[in-house]
């Protein structure tokens, strides 16, 4: 085979590591380098992006001697020099305090076979010298002895294009001949190891190819399972703009999301993590569940911004993949699309002609247009009334930069939906659906392959037309375009709940939980489908695993106190209902709630008084008559019951005293069936 059959290149930036001929060329012409710099250059490319040891790497390039760490560092400054980088510059090579160094440039293979092949691709984990030496043992040089530091400076000399035209250092003839003799018996030692070996390697595969050549080829190796994209890490940036790094991994997640062969944890999995100086991407992947994390930061200088990423695998806690981006902030969409590419190139997927479409798609190109959209859902995703309220004016804002930005009218469907979902403000769930209905639809009409705009259609049609059936179809479209859309299975599994389907409300609140399970709502809403199935010890027991995540989750406090009414400890139920009032700011569910339990208790006067303050809080926001009925049933006024209850939309009044284990008392009444089935 000749050698240029056998040429093999690594590339990064303008230069060319040419592995045959042991060059660096830049823009191709050639870089002087000693040999053990050039070594040391080569450990650096092949394993790119990965954290290296002081100790594995003096091992590799010095394999049989022993130097001081002080030649290292040498070898280090020589290439920062050569490669044109400073001290205080991180393009190529990051020292990583005492511990060792990071090649954080993005890396070329390339073969080149007689001009016939050639590989493009990002540098994957190599499995080489270095890796086969992890956890060996230091050796000494040929006669058990350390390397003087003048000995290791001659096996340093830069290579020419003469052989043997080095010349040796200014040391005495002993050491020298002490140096060349070693490095003269080394390599006759190694040419005849490699001669020894590579016999044997070839008669392993010839053994090998008769023993197989009948077998089917094996299966392409199977893709990660899960990956979770932490937000980005905000360097440098202005006032106003720390919404940027949560704002490129809602990006990154939406893109990603496209792709059926890799589980995307949602946005609302990772925004605990927004804000965080120091992240441990190993552990955050333990505590989310997942096969890989990809971490970042975004640093703006003036125009342009700088964006590093690395993927790292949490099972064997090593990085994978690295690599560092720079745009300018008009670009932002290109960087992004870049990124997405290079993360699905890097877990090695085979994409559909779709996905490759889907994964390249853009919904806007109005760069102001995307920061308003990028606010909104940073705001969306803190889920009180406050910001809420700030996602929608930021919605309608991108909306009124881009009308045909389909993105945005989700968001906006997506924020009223919720609004509406738990009777934040003045209007009646009822107004809110409809809002997020036309948003919904709009969105839809711009762009009919957007799940989130499907499910939060569904949910305004189940509520606002009463249609089970199109409801239905709108919640099973959006899992089919996204089935790694935690909310979808979410707000299906409350709809099939309502829809007295208990089993398949519960598969569904699991799948959701496995795709999202560190969310606080979808944790407390498989606590509430154990209520609804009257399964109240599990339900306080999930409810208490739930706020030892966040012990200031009124939604969760609500459901315990509900569950711990009925196993008659009224007591905890009151105490933990008050809590959720207040963290609440004083939600009309949670209030009737207390009053109810106050009345079971015995406090018929704090009872009545919660009556009150329902009738004060329907002057500022919405209260249904449901709430009412709630506090008179634990009362015993079953004519004002039936009052209230009389007031709810026909439909909703069978659901409501099904779906209420506190209602369970009056089904027996008959003039409760009567309205039951009117």
């Amino acid at each position: 085979m000749s050698s240029q059959t056998e040429q093999h290149f690594y590339e990064f930036g303008p230069f060319r590591v040419d592995t045959l001929k042991r060059l660096l060329l830049r823009d191709g012409q050639t870089v002087p380098l000693t040999a053990k710099a050039f070594d040391t250059l080569l450990t650096f490319v092949q394993h790119s992006g990965q954290d290296l040891d002081k100790d594995e790497l003096m091992r590799t390039v010095w394999p049989d001697t022993i130097v001081e760490e002080n030649n290292l560092t040498q070898n280090v400054s020589v290439l920062r020099k050569a490669l044109g980088e400073s001290k205080s510059e991180h393009r190529y090579i990051v020292t990583i305090p005492g511990r060792g160094y990071r090649f954080v440039a993005s890396v070329r293979e390339v073969c080149d076979a007689e001009g016939q092949r050639r590989v493009d691709a990002e540098s994957p984990v190599r499995v080489d010298a270095l890796t086969q030496r992890r956890g060996e043992s230091i050796k000494t040089n040929g006669n058990g002895a350390t390397a003087s530091n003048a000995e290791a400076e001659y096996l340093n000399q830069p290579l020419t294009s003469e052989p043997g035209s080095a010349t040796l250092p200014d040391f005495s003839p002993r050491q020298r001949v002490n140096a060349s003799s070693r490095y003269s018996s080394a390599s006759l030692l190694k040419s005849a190891a490699f001669v020894i070996a590579l016999v044997g390697i070839l008669g392993l595969v010839a053994y090998w190819w008769i023993a197989n050549r009948a077998r089917p080829a094996p299966h392409p190796p199977v893709p990660p399972g899960s990956i979770a994209i932490l937000p980005f890490k905000a360097l440098g940036m202005n006032a106003g703009e720390d919404y940027l790094g949560l704002g490129m991994a809602d990006a990154l997640i939406t893109k990603l999301s496209n792709l059926q062969q890799i589980s995307v944890r949602p946005t609302s999995a990772v925004t605990k993590f927004s804000g965080e100086s120091q992240t441990d991407p190993v552990a955050a992947g333990r505590e989310l569940n997942v096969d890989l994390v990809l971490e970042g930061s975004i640093q703006r200088a003036g125009d342009r911004v700088r964006v590093t990423v690395q993927l790292v695998n949490v099972r064997e806690s090593r990085p994978l993949w690295a690599h560092t981006f720079d745009e300018r902030l008009t670009d932002i969409f290109t960087l992004q699309d870049s990124i997405s590419a290079q993360v699905a190139q890097a877990l090695t997927l085979r994409l559909t002609g779709e996905e490759q479409r889907l994964l390249a798609k853009r919904y806007t190109e109005n760069v102001e247009a995307y920061k308003s959209y990028l606010r909104g859902r940073y705001f969306w995703n803190k889920r009180n009334e406050e910001s809420l309220n700030k996602s929608i004016t930021y919605f309608d804002e991108a909306i009124a930069r881009d009308p045909r930005y389909a993105l945005a009218y989700a968001g906006l469907a997506d924020a009223h939906s919720v609004i509406g979902f738990y009777q934040f403000g003045k209007l009646p769930p009822a107004e809110s659906f409809q809002k997020a209905k036309r948003a919904a639809l709009k969105a839809l009409e711009l762009d009919e392959s957007l799940a989130e705009a499907h499910a939060s259609l569904a949910l305004s049609i189940n509520d606002v037309d009463q249609d089970e059936a199109a409801a239905e179809r709108e919640f099973k479209r959006a899992i089919e375009l996204n089935p790694n859309y935690a909310t979808a299975h979410h707000w299906y599994s409350d709809f099939l709940a309502a829809t007295g389907r208990p089993a398949e409300a519960m598969a569904e609140i699991n799948r959701a939980l496995r795709l999202d399970p560190l969310s606080l709502v979808i944790n407390a809403t498989l606590g509430e489908r154990f209520y609804q199935a009257r399964q109240y010890d599990e339900a306080i027991a999930h409810l208490r695993k739930t706020l030892e995540m966040d012990t200031n989750f009124g939604p969760a406090h609500y459901l315990l106190g509900l569950a711990l009414e009925q196993k008659g400890f009224y007591e905890e139920a009151i105490a933990e209902l008050s809590k959720a009032r207040t963290l609440s700011g004083s939600n009309p569910w949670m209030v009737s709630a207390l009053g109810h339990t106050l009345a079971l208790a015995g406090k018929r006067n704090e009872a009545r008084r919660v009556l009150e303050e329902l009738r004060e809080l329907s002057k500022a926001r919405h209260v249904t008559p449901y709430d009412f009925a709630v506090v008179y049933q634990g009362l015993g006024q079953h004519e004002q019951v039936m009052e209230w209850l009389q007031k709810l939309h026909k439909d909703k009044i069978g659901r409501t005293l099904k779906d209420d284990p506190r209602m369970d008392a009056l089904q027996q009444d008959p003039r409760f069936q009567k309205l039951y089935d009117s």
